[in-house]
């Protein structure tokens, strides 16, 4: 199999195994916003959240799969919840996911125009290629139009959530952030889809000699057909 090919599907299945633990991630939110439109309690909706965020962690160790994702979803809940429940305001447990969102969205755009989409950056640690991709203009170039796509995501998700956090609606900001995982993970499927379709039939061939530092480079293989018939 040539290797571009094989990190097409490696990078692929991660996208759409995101796209199922999305689900799976939104249980802390909606154990939260369900008990906080029950009882308006921000004390007493904590418990669901926390007892469905260690659950997702134990269900991963028990299914032997990494908890780092889990991990991270509990942390953000933690934040959250110390917030919510000093404030005593709902809207405050739902802040640190709009600081991931914020952040994103100024962040994406500068690296865009850099060359450096967050996209390839996740290819790359997926695959194992690391930066490589970045020596192929075709794949840079696709992997930025993907980017944009998941940069929409984002700021589709803050374009209706601030006025809801601003506006103090803990109940309907619960409800539309427990779509956030899941909208940003079809982003990221179809951001990887239209990379697909902008890389084609390309394919970049590795050299057997390293580059710099100890990199391999790499040549489209258009380049390489027109080297050989010169």
């Amino acid at each position: 199999m040539h290797p571009g090919t094989r990190h097409a599907d490696v990078a692929g299945e991660a996208v759409r195994r995101r796209l199922r633990d999305a689900v799976i991630d939104v249980a802390p939110v909606f154990g939260f916003t369900v008990g906080f439109a029950l009882t308006h309690r921000v004390v007493v909706a904590l418990a669901p959240a926390v007892v469905a965020g260690v659950g997702i962690c134990v269900y991963r160790l028990v299914r032997g799969e990494r908890v780092r994702r889990a991990l991270a979803v509990l942390g953000l809940m933690g934040v959250g919840g110390v917030l919510a429940a000093c404030s005593g305001q709902a809207t405050q447990f739902f802040l640190p996911a709009l600081v991931v969102h914020c952040v994103m969205t100024v962040v994406t755009p500068v690296l865009l125009l850099l060359g450096w989409p967050p996209m390839g950056l996740a290819v790359g640690l997926i695959t194992g290629e690391r930066t490589r991709w970045r020596r192929c203009a075709v794949r840079r170039r696709a992997l930025s139009r993907g980017n944009l796509v998941m940069l929409a995501g984002h700021v589709v998700m803050l374009s209706v959530q601030l006025p809801l956090f601003f506006s103090g609606q803990a109940v309907a900001l619960g409800a539309v952030d427990v779509f956030g995982p899941i909208v940003l993970a079809l982003t990221a499927l179809l951001g990887w889809r239209i990379y697909r379709r902008g890389v084609g039939t390309h394919r970049c061939e590795v050299s057997a000699l390293p580059g710099p530092l100890g990199i391999e480079i790499s040549h489209p293989s258009h380049r390489m057909e027109r080297t050989s018939q010169s």
